[in-house]
């Protein structure tokens, strides 16, 4: 995985859940948010 700042990851992740279609990418941007310890659905 590319490396990422906790913004790019959270925005990563918000928009691959709009789109939906990539259920795969999902998970791992879910689980680097849950190491990192960030919200994604919380704005900031």
């Amino acid at each position: 995985m590319k490396i990422m700042s906790n913004e790019q990851l959270v925005f990563s992740y918000r928009d691959a859940l709009k789109s939906g279609k990539e259920k795969e990418w999902i998970k791992i941007l879910k689980q680097e948010i849950e190491r990192r310890g960030l919200n994604p659905l919380k704005k900031q």
